[in-house]
């Protein structure tokens, strides 16, 4: 009996198929799609030919196995991005399988507003409706301007309450944290599910394996009103990262010099999806995924997702199970995390589709990156760490603030840097340079709580730290500590325009929260010394496509499949067309029809 080989991979563009016949090529047995002419005006087509596999073959455990699988692979494949849409696309017609450019009604999971809450509240309104659609879908959170104690603001925030409470929605009072902390942090967010919010860093909620894209205000009042509004499904790009992170390289080090390196609109008005091997993504802990998801956004990108992997189950069950603890010795817990639903999660995680197209592919090899920072005020200009100390650049404010880069981790990484210093100098403390206001703010309430046990908070205190209120604060130029003309400051959040934190006669870098705290310590842009140059050193390894040699590429049997099917589906395509052009037009003349021009 001579072995079957089955080409799986039916094409996906939308043409009738009549049968599947088998074909002997080279003593192997081919099976192939028939496209029936439904028009004369359609030139290439194809005689009828016999149906179905060969008993042999169905009779081969083999064979039969592959040509079974024809019935139960995705007829489309999809990306994760499109997968995830798939599950909130409403209306769809029957068989319907989104790609990138679809314009989707969809559904999402949950919609998070923040101080435009009212400004939402009165679109809302004007447009005759008066009751929330789906209370459990809406999630509003106080955090932008949460230092103005000013009558016009405080009435504001009550009008947002008194409707958030009147709507029965969930409501985060001012000085809870920051709105998209909130969402990862009590599960609105969720691993596989579509998340909007109107904020432009929804993108943040990728770091767990959320699809989170940012909506304008018109369209959250839809989703109070409706549950639902509209989408176009962008271009997924896919960044691929090789190697791991070296000592001293972060998350921040990672997406900001993703900016600087591909910095010619790369990524604009893509979703991206970031891949890597599975040794690769055990070196990129939560915390940095979401600091690398949330700056897609100065990237330009719509989306920033990260894979629904072991490092992101663990980091799961740990919330699950002190949630459990919580709740157990009463004190209050998302019951959102819990093992049962993360069991289902798991059993069924969604992942892209083998063949699936992405709109184009990048590559970042973490081996060769270094500390980076960007600026001054603009996220394209990045630079290594050490070309900048090398100019000695003072600075006067630096920031830990922001949903980018304030979690206990980011407060930990800070404190470290001081605590370092003092036990060289004989465990005296050590205090943030003269002439240097040091900012922080956690990003939640309890990721500051978690900072206070672990000692860092009061650390960074004891530095000379200006504790903020857990919000958004001088992120966004709002409240204490902005940047005054001629004055230079270095930052963990995740934009630096001109005047974004404050003057536009100032300069602002962005880094990782180390060398904000190292910087503070000495008064100039600088780095805690942690990272060690390579060997042989010279740049970081960067560029189009996975970053594998050709002659190092080891495919797998699919991906050669694959290969095989698309170069023997043209040639035989091109062998109907030569065959059958002549006849087609016989026909056409025959009944008196003419070929379309």
């Amino acid at each position: 009996m001579f072995r079957t080989l089955v080409l799986r991979s039916l094409r996906t563009t939308p043409r009738p198929v009549t049968s599947v016949v088998v074909a002997r090529l080279s003593g192997a047995a081919t099976v192939y799609p028939v496209r029936q002419n439904t028009s004369c005006r359609r030139i290439a087509t194809s005689s009828p030919r016999s149906s179905t596999a060969f008993h042999s073959q169905l009779e081969d455990p083999s064979s039969a196995a592959i040509v079974n699988s024809l019935k139960t692979s995705p007829p489309v494949p999809q990306t994760l991005t499109e997968k995830i849409v798939q599950r909130y696309a409403v209306g769809l017609p029957e068989g319907k399988f989104v790609r990138s450019g679809d314009y989707v009604t969809i559904a999402p999971h949950h919609c998070m507003t923040h101080d435009n809450s009212w400004p939402v509240a009165l679109k809302f309104m004007s447009i005759g409706a008066t009751k929330i659609n789906d209370s459990r879908q809406v999630v509003m959170t106080l955090d932008h301007d949460v230092q103005n104690k000013s009558e016009k603001n405080l009435t504001k925030y009550r009008q947002i309450e008194e409707f958030a409470k009147k709507q029965n929605v969930d409501f985060y009072p001012a000085g809870r944290g920051i709105g998209h902390q909130i969402m990862v942090e009590e599960g609105y967010a969720w691993p596989g599910t579509l998340v909007v919010a109107s904020d432009s860093h929804t993108n943040m909620y990728g770091g767990i394996g959320c699809l989170g894209t940012p909506v304008v205000r018109t369209d959250a009042a839809s989703i109070w009103a409706t549950g639902r509004t509209w989408w176009q499904i962008p271009p997924v790009a896919n960044v691929v990262l090789k190697g791991v992170l070296p000592k001293g390289v972060t998350g921040k080090d990672i997406i900001v010099a993703l900016c600087g390196l591909f910095d010619k609109d790369d990524v604009l008005n893509h979703a991206i999806e970031f891949t890597g091997s599975e040794e690769t993504m055990r070196s990129l802990p939560i915390d940095a995924r979401l600091t690398v998801a949330n700056m897609t956004t100065e990237w330009g990108a719509l989306s920033g997702l990260f894979p629904m992997d072991a490092i992101l189950e663990g980091w799961l069950r740990s919330k699950a199970t002190m949630a459990a603890l919580d709740r157990a010795e009463g004190r209050d817990a998302s019951d959102r995390f819990n093992h049962p639903r993360l069991d289902e999660l798991f059993s069924d995680k969604i992942v892209a589709d083998k063949g699936a197209k992405y709109a184009k592919q990048l590559y970042l090899d973490l081996n060769t990156l270094t500390p980076y920072v960007s600026g001054p005020n603009s996220v394209k200009v990045a630079t290594p760490l050490a070309e900048l100390e090398a100019q000695n650049i003072k600075v006067n404010k630096a920031y830990l603030v922001s949903c980018t880069n304030s979690r206990a981790s980011d407060l930990a990484a800070a404190a470290k840097v001081f605590k370092d210093t003092a036990a060289k100098n004989g465990g005296k403390v050590s205090k943030v340079a003269d002439g240097v206001n040091f900012y922080i703010a956690a990003a939640s309430l309890p990721e500051q709580k978690i900072a206070e046990e672990a000692g860092d908070w009061q650390a960074l205190l004891d530095a000379g730290a200006q504790p903020l209120p857990a919000g958004c604060g001088p992120c966004i130029g709002l409240g204490t500590g902005l940047l005054e003309p001629g004055e230079v400051g270095v930052s963990a959040t995740n934009r630096n325009f001109k005047g974004r934190m404050g003057s536009t006669d100032a300069k602002a870098y962005l880094a990782s929260p180390e060398v904000v705290a190292a910087s503070a310590l000495t008064g100039r842009l600088s780095g805690p010394g942690w990272y060690e140059k390579p060997e042989g050193w010279t740049d970081v390894l960067r560029g189009e496509g996975d970053g594998i040699r050709e002659e190092d590429r080891m495919i797998t049997a699919d991906e050669a499949l694959d290969k095989i099917i698309g170069q023997l589906d043209s040639i035989i395509e091109k062998a109907e067309v030569e065959k059958n052009v002549g006849e087609t037009i016989t026909n056409c003349n025959t009944r008196g029809t003419h070929l379309d021009h």
